[in-house]
């Protein structure tokens, strides 16, 4: 057989029955949703379950997973995640973890907690390398080095801290990180709706920990919880992409047998919940009053049917998956809140379908369920329309023949689906992996009454459902902890506060040590002979078309991509703000052809999606150089490529502005997202905050899209009676200016015969000439500051950036491989491990600027003190050349890792836009394999440079940021 279709039918070696290095095949079948096989085994010895995804991806991956449903609220089984990846018997070094993340070839390498089982998932397209990260996961999870190092336990999950004035603290990765997500009002509500809806199963309890019950964790109980569940008989392996899988085999059953018998009791029963209907509940919460949030759940029924997930999802899109979904309109006109929205939460044995109002009109809550369950009542007898089902469920299709995962590996992601359904029935794991007998079914459902049935079982017969509101309120958590900490330090003596202190310093200690140089060896290594060439790049190339076409002609397996580029420099800065505006809208409201509930369903039943949103392009030779653009991107089907070419120019060319209800719906749920956004991902908002003190590109996106967008946002909304009035016209005469083809670049992902017909039916795609040719555009200059924006979170995010320096002589090579070491070696020691925020890490850009930045940090001052030591760490490294050759090999690997056509297509095409060079690509990774010890250590003047411009951005809570030194020029409450 040919590459190709090696997989297209079951290999007769693998037949049920057949025992291969100590597993036994027990089902084999073909599966055409993955192009290949699911070959299911048990290993003979423990009855460890195993599944193999044969398929032609060479991106390859492994994961084990085991059953861990909490039976409280400790984390525990967080923590553990955490723990055992931080050194093993095998490799007694102290993060095995990080020195992978630092020096393999993996394309993914994490390891994530659930709400009933614990996933150790890896990926690399070498297979040396995937075998190597399998050795470190299984030792990880089999011999971990915890029962031998209790201060792992401190360090992962929880110890004491005391100050020079005896007040008492809590400190631990997984204690910050979750008192981070539980700032998240819909992390709080989903958990208080679990545990109303799950009282007395696994469900009901916060299996990342709640910082409340962290403290109560101790280690003898997190010891016995590590024996029960991390058994290979309570374990699920999954291999994937294409292996010699008898070698693989081999290699598992090697270390498998290995394993050592603990002798413990039985994990943690995973239980069904039989249904409930508690009374409503009302959770009070220290956020900001716009946070008050209201939950509605309903249990659909069970994981084992595929086919009812499925359709609930595609309900809830047909209900709620646009403002113009019958019952997200009617929610949103009774005035009951800012936003309203449903989401399946899935991956669970009880999954269950959610509907969420945020920011509550008074009253709100009394009202929410009645018109809920009303108007479902409805819509089941008088039957949902079937244009808005049909398009629900053609988007489904799309994206399950799509595939696109977003970050994940097809192998990881992949594995999460099995576990949907194996996790919970030993034979059956390939449910959430198929999905053509589902999609016929439910076709075929369109034609008689079974959405309706759904929906009358769902809602308006429930017998399992909870409601819960989150009230905000001042104090919370933040003082309860304290007071809990109070009550403490009355019963200690100072005999007990000096204990606290030994053992703190004893944990440091421990901390700084370095691994001996015998431990390190033990680490497998790839050297810079094991890095292969890079697969080669198809280029795109302009080809003859109406409009300036860049052709992307690559496998997308029957789908296509475009992406239009408006040129934004011929406009004013006063009118950037206007076009992030313009595009939260576009394909939102009424077009002189469509309402705005009819083009909803025209885009979803023709489209695999269509967004509008802006980005800019800098220049790595000009920090002044700035070119937004307002990007429009579509996809499709090959058979549906005409309306590719058709809906988005209807909707950029006809859309009426004048329904300012709508309007003042959509940029609320706009500024309501970018709320939750700087409570998630405050790092992010605030790496990109910092950039704008030193970059015009950057204060260009700001204006359009980022801090500076919310806020002009904000105050539109605040003065909406006064302003209103003149926004229809304005937006009308902006986009008239913008949509022109003098401005645009149109990028075509796919066949040469699709992108034919594409422009056979769009033409000028509308477009008039009408362009104003003059690059007017003029950027305000940067200048850095230091500011603070205020949250509601117990957490914070600390970012410190610099402009460009005259001492950088570093390429962008060689600042990739310094990237790692600094974020992956002082770094995580320093900020992570020492200091204990959740994430951290170092990046400069090929423009020049530099940023730190910390992710759920308890600290401010400490971390931006750490921050100061990174040039005198890199100016004295010592590394050994295996350290540096692995920095090197992990560079060049994440430099390669292979990408989706229609990632490839956006990054070329970003390249592009931003001037890059044939070829830099290439001449970047020739600078990484080129890099020395010497290089890194040239580097340090840079970062030590006090020349060169800096700003500091945090993103935090007021007590915190108050109670920094930092001199901050401006203090800004963003969610009030």
């Amino acid at each position: 057989m040919t590459q190709q279709n090696r997989f297209a039918q079951t290999d007769p070696a693998l037949a049920a029955g057949t025992r291969h290095a100590g597993f036994t095949v027990t089902r084999a079948e073909v599966v055409p949703e993955l192009s290949g096989c699911a070959y299911l085994m048990r290993h003979d010895a423990t009855g460890a379950r195993a599944l193999w995804l044969a398929c032609a991806d060479t991106n390859r991956s492994f994961a084990i997973s085991f059953r861990t449903p909490p039976a409280d609220d400790t984390g525990v089984f967080h923590i553990l995640e955490h723990s055992v990846l931080c050194g093993s018997d095998a490799y007694p070094v102290k993060e095995p973890f990080v020195n992978l993340l630092k020096t393999s070839m993996q394309t993914f390498l994490n390891a994530m907690t659930f709400p009933d089982k614990t996933m150790y998932p890896v990926a690399s397209t070498n297979v040396a390398d995937l075998e190597n990260l399998m050795g470190v996961y299984l030792d990880a999870v089999l011999h971990p080095a915890i029962y031998a190092r209790p201060r792992i336990f401190e360090q992962e999950g929880w110890h004491l801290e005391v100050d020079d004035d005896g007040a008492l603290s809590y400190n631990g990765v997984v204690f910050n990180e979750m008192k981070g997500a539980l700032s998240d009002p819909e992390d709080v509500l989903y958990q208080e709706l679990s545990r109303a809806l799950f009282p007395d199963t696994a469900y009901g309890h916060e299996s990342g920990g709640n910082p409340r019950a962290i403290p109560t964790l101790t280690y003898e109980a997190f010891l016995d919880a590590h024996a029960r569940h991390y058994a290979l008989s309570n374990s699920y392996t999954v291999l994937y992409g294409d292996l010699d899988i008898d070698r693989e085999l081999a290699f598992v059953d090697e270390r498998f047998r290995a394993a050592t018998d603990r002798g413990a009791g039985a994990p943690n029963p995973l239980l069904l919940q039989a249904p409930v209907r508690p009374a409503r509940r009302v959770v009070t919460m220290a956020t900001a009053p716009s946070n008050s949030t209201i939950g509605l759940s309903y249990v659909l029924g069970t994981a084992g049917d595929r086919t009812r997930v499925l359709a609930v999802d595609v309900l809830l899109d047909a209900l709620c998956g646009s403002n113009e979904a019958p019952l997200k309109r009617r929610v949103l006109d009774a005035g009951l809140a800012d936003d309203f929205s449903a989401m399946l939460a899935d991956g669970v044995a009880q999954p269950q379908a959610m509907f969420v109002l945020r920011g509550l009109a008074e009253g709100a809550g009394e009202r929410f369920r009645g018109l809920v369950e009303d108007t479902c009542a409805e819509l089941a007898e008088s039957g949902i329309p079937r244009d808005k089902l049909e398009a629900s469920l053609a988007q489904a299709e799309f994206n399950l023949r799509e595939g696109d995962f977003g970050g994940y590996p097809d192998g990881v992601a992949l594995s999460i689906a099995a576990m949907s359904s194996w996790l919970y029935d030993d034979d059956r794991p390939l449910d959430y992996l198929r999905y053509e007998d589902a999609l016929t079914e439910l076709k075929a459902g369109l034609e008689g009454d079974y959405f309706e049935r759904l929906l009358r079982e769902l809602v308006c017969e429930s017998e399992h459902c909870a409601e819960v509101e989150i009230v905000p309120v001042e104090g919370g958590d933040a003082a309860e902890e304290g007071a809990e900490l109070s009550r403490l330090r009355a019963t200690m003596g100072e005999k007990d506060l000096e204990a606290v202190r030994a053992e703190v310093a004893a944990l440091r200690a421990e901390q700084e040590a370095p691994d001996a140089p015998e431990a390190l060896a033990t680490l497998p290594r790839l050297s810079v002979a094991d890095v292969e060439p890079p697969a080669p790049e198809a280029a795109p190339e302009d080809v003859e078309a109406p409009l300036p076409c860049i052709a992307h002609e690559l496998d997308t397996h029957g789908i296509a991509y475009v992406y239009h580029y408006f040129d934004l420099r011929g406009l004013d800065f006063s009118d950037l703000p206007w076009v992030g505006v313009l595009t939260d809208l576009l394909g939102k409201l009424d077009t002189e052809r469509h309402s705005a509930s009819d083009l909803d369903t025209a885009v979803e039943a023709s489209l695999g999606g269509l967004d509008f949103f802006t980005e800019t392009y800098s220049r790595d030779d000009d920090p002044t150089y700035a070119a937004p653009a307002l990007v429009v991107g579509a996809s499709s089907l090959s058979e549906k490529v005409g309306a590719l070419a058709e809906l988005p120019s209807e909707v950029w060319g006809t859309t009426r502005f004048d329904d300012l209800g709508r309007v003042r719906d959509i940029l609320t749920q706009r500024r309501v997202a970018l709320e939750q956004y700087f409570v998630s991902s405050g790092h992010t908002a605030a790496a990109a905050r910092a950039n704008a003190y030193f970059s015009s590109a950057a204060v260009a996106s700001s204006a359009m899209a980022g801090l500076e967008y919310y806020l002009f946002l904000r105050e539109l909304l605040d003065s909406w009676e006064l302003r209103s009035p003149d926004l229809p016209a304005r937006l009308s005469e902006l986009a008239a200016r913008v949509f022109v083809a003098d401005g645009v670049t149109v990028s075509f992902t796919g066949s040469a015969d699709d992108r034919a017909r594409f422009w056979e039916a769009g033409g000028t795609l509308g477009l008039g000439a009408g362009g104003d040719a003059a690059r007017r555009l003029a950027v305000p200059s940067p200048a850095p500051r230091n500011e603070a924006f205020l949250i509601p979170s117990d957490v914070s995010y600390v970012v410190c950036g610099s402009g460009r320096s005259a001492l950088d002589r570093g390429t962008i090579g060689c600042w990739q491989v310094a990237t790692r070491a600094l974020s992956y070696d002082y770094l995580w020691n320093e900020v992570r491990v020492k200091g204990g925020a959740y994430g951290c890490g170092f990046r400069r850009t090929s423009e020049g600027l530099r940023a730190f930045w910390s992710f759920r940090d308890p600290n401010i001052d400490a971390t931006l003190e750490r921050y100061d030591g990174a040039a005198g760490w890199l100016a004295s490294w010592d590394g050994t050349g295996e350290e540096l050759e692995g920095y090197v090999v992990a560079t060049v690997a994440s430099h390669d890792a292979p990408v989706k056509p229609r990632q490839l297509a956006r990054r070329q095409d970003v390249a592009r836009f931003g001037g890059k060079r044939p070829g830099w690509r290439d001449a970047v990774r020739a600078e990484e394999l080129a890099v020395t010890a010497d290089d890194l250590r040239a580097l340090a003047a840079t970062l030590a440079d006090e020349s060169a411009p800096t700003g500091i951005c945090v993103f935090g809570g007021r007590e915190a940021v108050e109670a920094s030194g930092v001199p901050f020029d401006a203090v800004t409450e963003l969610v009030r």
